[in-house]
């Protein structure tokens, strides 16, 4: 048996609600791989800001565990993700990504390499913190794909112009401005993943991808992911174009929409809202133009 079994990692802070924290060795090389799990599947691993936290502290852990050289993020059940919870955001979509743990910049700090496992949807939050992650391994069963302009979540800073680095500006405006859904073959042509395998044979392929990782000297892996990383801290910072552009974007009714027409299970009336606002600033030009305000 090349690997141990499982074993769920707890106490000393690590006793989780949200998220399933576990590590396994390889029984010849000795080093290990730390595996974290969104456990909502009734939520289809949406997460929050507790899913959040909990992912920053397993994360921390394995960051500073010298033995571990391989963490793996993936879901429970049949489905990686769908990105931020709709019902958690419905107080603030910007709160969801400007979190004080946001997934992306676990992934960024991360020390060890960090293995996505794909399978089922890997949607909107969850999707770009696919493809931040230094190897994005992929089920025949995963779906991938952006959601914020259709649910009124207009996602600024460095998760896109990466993008760009993964499939090119032309791929990643497509991505993120039209919200198309692309099966596993089609994210393998255009990069989105390294490769994809039968849904039964994921957690396999994670394994031999981990311990060739454990065959290299794990600190020259560190080095090369920092490397790698250091360019995400010369792109925008989050927030920073969508506050210049529409200021208070979430207390408009637009901003406003696209939530509450996904929870409503019903098609946005964006451009009904655009005409409305529109007509009235019209109508408030020609009354001073009469000179009625």
């Amino acid at each position: 048996m090349t690997w141990t079994n499982w074993e769920k990692v707890a106490g000393d802070g690590l006793d989780f609600t949200d998220i399933i924290y576990e590590k396994k060795y390889h029984t010849v090389y000795e080093g290990g791989q730390a595996r974290v799990l969104v456990n909502r599947a009734d939520k289809y691993n949406a997460f929050t800001g507790h899913t959040m936290d909990e992912m920053f502290r397993a994360f921390y852990d394995a960051s500073h565990d010298p033995m571990i050289g391989v963490v793996v993020i993936s879901g429970v059940g049949d489905h990686f993700g769908t990105g931020g919870d709709v019902e958690w955001e419905q107080w603030g979509l910007r709160e969801q990504f400007y979190w004080r743990s946001a997934p992306n910049r676990v992934i960024r700090t991360c020390r060890k390499p960090v293995v996505a496992a794909v399978k089922g949807f890997c949607i909107g939050g969850s999707h770009h913190l696919a493809y931040c992650c230094d190897f994005t391994i992929a089920a025949d069963t995963a779906i991938f794909g952006q959601n914020g302009p259709r649910i009124s979540s207009p996602a600024d800073g460095f998760i896109m112009p990466y993008l760009v680095r993964v499939v090119g500006a032309k791929k990643a405006r497509e991505i993120w401005m039209l919200c198309r859904r692309y099966t596993a073959s089609e994210a393998l042509a255009m990069g989105l993943c390294n490769t994809v395998v039968p849904l039964d044979r994921l957690e396999g392929e994670v394994d031999q991808w981990a311990e060739e990782m454990l065959t290299l000297s794990p600190s020259c892996l560190e080095v090369l992911k920092a490397s790698y990383d250091w360019e995400l801290d010369t792109m925008p910072q989050l927030g920073n174009i969508a506050n210049w552009l529409h200021p208070d974007y979430f207390d408009t009714p637009e901003g406003k929409e696209g939530a509450t027409a996904f929870m409503e299970k019903r098609e946005p009336q964006f451009w009904k809202i655009r005409k409305a606002e529109a007509e009235a600033r019209k109508k408030a030009m020609e009354m001073m133009e009469k000179g009625e305000v």
